[in-house]
């Protein structure tokens, strides 16, 4: 497995987000596009999180990336979404016409989590996980 480190913390946290254009509409495409990629990877790059596979459609994206653990996905969305849409507004003046509320991004998104380690792998290792003279007042069944 690939771990990442931190000072303190050994990891591996995976989310899938997609997030839309507001009202859905088609405007990812060409330089919008473009510029909307190379946001995302900026803004990645600045907080660590690592872009696995990234999709940019017409109107939504898909990002797969490796986060800090101390990094909720409500932050890591904030960041990304926010930062993209007002540079997005400054390289593209005529934007702000289609989205004069200043929204380029929907409001939610959808995220979920991925990994390596099953459920039952973990159950398995703690029914199996015994040391010697451990006080078992601790050890309860769920």
């Amino acid at each position: 497995m690939d771990y990442r480190y931190g000072s303190h913390t050994v990891f591996n946290i995976q989310y899938h987000f997609v997030f839309v254009t507001n009202y859905r509409y088609q405007v990812l495409k060409g330089d919008v596009g473009l510029r909307a990629r190379e946001l995302i990877r900026e803004t990645c790059q600045a907080f660590e999180i690592e872009i696995l596979k990234g999709v940019v459609s017409k109107d939504h994206i898909h990002l797969f990336v490796s986060a800090p653990s101390n990094m909720a996905p409500s932050e890591i969305m904030r960041r990304v979404k926010g930062r993209s849409s007002t540079k997005l507004f400054e390289s593209f003046p005529d934007l702000k016409k289609r989205y004069w509320g200043r929204n380029f991004w929907a409001r939610g998104y959808f995220c979920v989590t991925s990994g390596k380690v099953t459920e039952e792998m973990i159950k398995e290792y703690l029914d199996h996980h015994f040391e010697p003279k451990v006080d078992d007042s601790f050890r309860t069944e769920y």
